[in-house]
């Protein structure tokens, strides 16, 4: 029978599926932090329970538990203190074979009534997981509350629209009758079963923790399967609040909670490769670099691999009738969130003779300085600026912004600021740097972080046939391309799709090449290196169950 969940949340799951089928603006959770829709008290109540988690135990009871792990550090410049279960693999799959018993049998309607149930109390939490995210990734509140909570939250209602797509399509009957002629005719009755693949392992990052995890946690839950959570080990909070708010659902809809759960461990241990290659992990969702991707996809032979690697992101500029828009555009696109996005602009082609603009012909020179001039004004106010930049994550993130100010021309230097609230915060503006076309190694790969490329191109049609050549050998996120000229619009939509990247014009106000929308924007295609599935399609949960049927002669 399914859980009472399902009945209270079929409409947000109808109206989710309206959305996937019609793909315009549609969002079920509120992105603005407001106390009207939140509750007046709900930011100061989320910062009180975030800082009531610091230095102690989080409190999650698991399986196998045997000792405590644990060592975030937030990015504005203090530790978190708190420390997790640390499990014994071997104890918490036992567990977890016994939990998919019942979970296997009980069916979509109670799959999706427990998932949306989840999805509904993180969006209570939303508070509560902005500043987590903001203290485990470096995002600005903002960022923090809207990618890492309403966002991430509304990513895997895409996720369970789908799954429940695919799941009712699947009839759980037929009658089946045969003419023979003269003869009596054949007669089956067929029944039909859904069968989940098996325990579905989910990767997490350090900078999106929960965006990027949701789609694959919950495409993975809404289709039959056990979970195991294993967060990036300076990004835990937000992934252990996840999983506990999935177990306590688990528990009162009279499940057991242990079809959810959390494998924390400490850096630079083996855990994830560990994990990867037991026989009971048949779904792997992956975030992260290109090398563990790579690996992955080649050695975790026992299971369906689903990932997203680096990418090289590249815009084109040909010509606009919005110079200011466009500078404007970039500029916001390449600092947000010191370009820790894997969307974020890196390679900007600009055709050496210059580009046509309503105002005039501006040089090569004149429109890399206007890139210039409007990173600086959008960030000469710190205070303003320290929101929209965030914080640097990783310390490789900065021996990378350092090596890339020796590869060409500095345009504008990356230089630290000061947040007023956290002053041990590592803050830095973007780095701007003119390369020339050789050697192509510098720009053929992604430099994570705050660093943005522009390279002068014979013409539009080089940059063109350039950035055709990196997506398709190294793989991208995003495409961004600049014109006035149909025919030059025309042929980037051809190279995107011949490419598999997605493709942005002309944007010049509100969006923004590095932004994805939930239920209308496909992140990543699988169509070239930089990601072998999309977020979200069919494609992304069809092969998370299988169907096995009976026939019974009539």
């Amino acid at each position: 029978m399914p859980t009472p969940f399902f009945s209270t949340h079929q409409q947000l799951l109808n109206d989710a599926v309206e959305a996937i089928a019609k793909r315009g603006y549609w969002s079920a959770f509120p992105e603005i932090p407001s106390g009207k829709i939140y509750g007046e008290t709900a930011n100061q109540d989320g910062k009180a329970v975030f800082e009531s988690q610091l230095n102690r135990s989080f409190g999650l009871s698991l399986p196998g538990t045997i000792g405590k792990t644990g060592s975030e550090r937030s990015p504005y410049g203090f530790s978190l203190g708190i420390t997790y279960p640390k499990v014994d693999l071997n104890w918490l799959f036992q567990s977890i074979t016994t939990a998919q018993e019942a979970w296997r049998s009980a069916g979509p309607e109670t799959w999706a009534g427990v998932c949306l149930e989840i999805l509904r109390r993180l969006n209570r939490r939303s508070f509560e997981l902005a500043y987590a995210v903001m203290h485990t990734t470096g995002q600005g509140f903002m960022m923090a509350f809207q990618a890492g909570g309403p966002h991430a939250q509304d990513r895997g209602l895409e996720a369970v629209a789908y799954a429940w797509t695919e799941l009712s399509h699947i009839p759980r009957t037929a009658y089946w009758e045969k003419p023979q002629g003269k003869n009596e005719p054949l007669k089956l009755q067929k029944n039909y079963r859904i069968v989940p693949r098996g325990v579905s392992l989910v990767i997490g990052c350090s900078t999106f923790p929960t965006w990027n995890a949701y789609p694959g946690l919950f495409a993975s839950l809404a289709t039959g399967n056990a979970v195991v959570v294993k967060p990036h080990p300076g990004a835990i909070l937000p992934l252990a609040i996840t999983v506990e708010t999935a177990r306590d659902v688990l528990l009162e809809a009279r499940l057991d909670p242990n079809l959810v759960t959390l494998v924390s461990h400490d850096f630079n241990d083996n855990t994830a490769k560990e994990l990867a290659l037991r026989p009971e992990v048949k779904l792997i969702d992956f975030t992260g670099s290109s090398e563990h991707g790579v690996w992955l996809e080649k050695e975790a032979k026992g299971a369906l691999v689903f990932t997203e690697k680096a990418g090289v992101n590249q815009v084109i500029i040909d010509s606009t009738d919005n110079f200011a828009g466009l500078a404007k555009n970039l500029a916001f696109s390449i600092s947000l969130y010191s370009g820790q996005m894997c969307t974020a602009p890196q390679n900007i082609y600009i055709p050496e003779g210059g580009i046509d603009t309503a105002g005039g012909h501006l040089s090569f020179d004149q429109v890399a300085q206007g890139i210039v001039d409007s990173v600086n004004k959008l960030l000469e106010d710190s205070a303003r600026a320290v929101e929209i930049l965030g914080a640097i994550q990783s310390e490789t993130t900065l021996i990378r912004l350092e090596k890339a100010r020796t590869l060409g021309k500095v345009l504008l230097d990356s230089h630290r600021l000061v947040h007023p609230q956290f002053p041990e915060a590592c803050i830095q503006t973007p780095l701007l740097v003119q390369l020339s076309l050789q050697p192509e190694d510098y720009y053929t790969q992604e430099c994570f972080g705050p660093v943005a490329f522009i390279i002068p191109t014979e013409n539009t049609d080089a940059a063109l046939s350039l950035a055709r050549k990196v997506s398709q050998q190294r793989g991208s996120l995003t495409f961004s391309i600049y014109s006035t000229e149909q025919s030059v619009l025309n042929a980037a939509t051809d190279i995107a799709a011949d490419a598999g990247v997605a493709l942005s014009c002309n944007l010049t106000a509100g969006v923004y090449v590095n932004q994805s929308a939930a239920f209308s924007d496909y992140h990543g295609t699988g169509a070239n290196p930089a990601a072998n599935s999309a977020l979200t399609d069919s494609a992304f949960v069809s092969n998370r169950f299988r169907v096995v049927q009976t026939r019974i002669p009539v």
